[in-house]
């Protein structure tokens, strides 16, 4: 009735058909993650305009300037001259101090264990 070639290609048909399938239904979980994640990103990109525009607002001249007087006496403002700002090159550079560790080391323990006759370092292959 069937011949063996027939049952190798109803089998290999099958198999295609679940190939098929698996790669589809993947494809289709993939296209739904990566719609959620854009989704995620319009939302992001949405707050970030929203944070930005109260960023505008907070920092406009004329409502910095009511606070300024509002409260000039609670904060103790006073106008910056424009002699108080200099480049970075006008700061003075400040002194690197490095410490050498062996010669901090070497004076913690009292100028060194050659002096001492003994090195009383104690290691895992020799015993004091």
């Amino acid at each position: 009735m069937f011949r063996t070639s027939d049952t190798v290609l109803i089998v290999v048909m099958v198999a295609a058909a679940a190939f098929t399938y698996k790669t589809k239904h993947d494809a289709e979980t993939t296209y739904r993650q990566m719609r959620k994640i854009e989704a995620q990103i319009r939302y992001e990109q949405d707050s970030m305009d929203v944070l930005k525009a109260d960023w505008s607002l907070l920092t406009q001249p004329q409502r910095l300037q009511r606070l300024t007087e509002a409260f000039e006496a609670q904060l103790q403002l006073k106008p910056s001259d424009p002699h108080q700002f200099v480049n970075l090159t006008d700061v003075p550079a400040k002194p690197i101090e490095v410490e050498d560790p062996v010669a901090g080391a070497i004076a913690a323990s009292g100028g060194g264990s050659a002096r001492q006759g003994r090195d009383r370092t104690v290691t895992g292959s020799v015993k004091p």
